[in-house]
């Protein structure tokens, strides 16, 4: 269940990871040790977090012109990290990321609205395992001195990415629902 548990976390971060491309900052570096990206899944209805370690972003973000904005997220699923090693491969497997055929989880921004203050909506096409869908994620940007941040949580369904098949396809185990948090530090200028 442990496993089963870890694949579909694998799947959360990639997802979060794919989002975290929207909340650019004007052609921003992200600052990765500083940034996160985990997924959250339940199995048998308790929340098990995993963390992606590693994953790159090109951010284009101007709180004052939102809308010219542009985010793109590469996640490596190999780097899904649930705290055990033999979990963690497992879900680099196929029934879980196939991380040999599926090496990156990826988030392409198609458009950044203004939502109220310093909230956003960034739209775009969230592709994991070779299965892509039009997602939007709530962005809440925080400015801190000459540092952005970006944060938000995407909920996705694992089913709609094939993350999970064979015996983890049942979702009575494993739940369908994936939360992917991130928090997205902007490089220091």
């Amino acid at each position: 269940m442990f496993y089963m548990k870890s694949r579909f976390h694998q799947l959360i971060l990639v997802a979060t990871a794919a989002m975290l491309p929207f909340l650019g900052v004007a052609h921003a570096q992200v600052d990765t040790s500083k940034s996160t990206v985990t997924a959250t899944s339940k199995q048998m209805n308790v929340p098990v977090d995993g963390t992606f370690r590693k994953f790159t972003a090109q951010l284009v973000f101007d709180p004052a012109r939102p809308t010219a904005g542009s985010a793109q997220l590469s996640i490596d699923t190999a780097s899904y990290d649930l705290g055990d090693q033999s979990y963690n491969r497992q879900v680099r497997g196929k029934d879980w990321f196939d991380s040999a055929q599926f090496p990156n989880a990826t988030f392409v921004s198609s458009s950044i609205a203004p939502a109220s203050g310093n909230q956003f909506k960034v739209s775009g096409k969230l592709t994991i395992k070779g299965k892509s869908e039009n997602v939007t994620v709530p962005v809440s940007v925080t400015q801190q001195g000459a540092v952005q941040t970006f944060d938000g949580t995407l909920p996705i369904k694992r089913s709609q990415f094939d993350i999970g098949t064979g015996e983890w396809k049942d979702t009575s185990v494993v739940a369908d629902e994936v939360l992917i948090r991130f928090h997205i530090v902007e490089a220091k200028k």
